[in-house]
């Protein structure tokens, strides 16, 4: 599947059908901007609570969210910052394909995208575009960017 520098993607275990992420092959792991992060002990496991913001613009249409903590990772920033972020396993849908990914939670506040996707999540399954754009779809007229 060849896609653009940027994509709409949905990450459906949450109930989010559009998010705009970068793909980044410079970045190893992937991430998503949340608030709210907590975790808690469910079933005897470690499970996180989180809140997603998908559109910059519209701050208010946060969606809440659950899931199994997969691990805790020190990830390292292009600014050779390291900082502790819990990951989780979720299912990332890309036009009509979907496939798991494991994804930090971040705050990425101040980033124009609320999801980098990095080359673990990517590799073996895309090639990337540095040219071009939303390849596998554009929003609907009226969406936030």
């Amino acid at each position: 599947m060849i896609l653009g520098w940027r994509e709409w993607v949905g990450l459906p275990d949450f109930g989010v059908s559009r998010i705009k992420a970068k793909l980044d092959t410079g970045a190893r792991t992937s991430s998503l901007h949340v608030s709210s992060v907590e975790t808690f002990k469910r079933d005897g496991g470690e499970w996180v609570r989180f809140a997603v913001v998908p559109q910059i613009k519209h701050k208010d249409a946060m969606v809440r969210a659950e899931s199994p903590v997969l691990d805790e990772r020190i990830i390292r920033d292009s600014g050779g910052h390291e900082e502790l972020r819990v990951t989780i396993a979720t299912t990332l849908e890309v036009a009509h394909w979907r496939w798991t990914v494991d994804v930090t939670l971040a705050a990425r506040g101040a980033m124009k995208f609320r999801m980098l996707l990095g080359r673990q999540a990517l590799g073996g399954r895309v090639l990337i575009d540095p040219h071009r754009s939303y390849l596998a779809g554009r929003r609907k007229s009226g969406a936030d960017q």
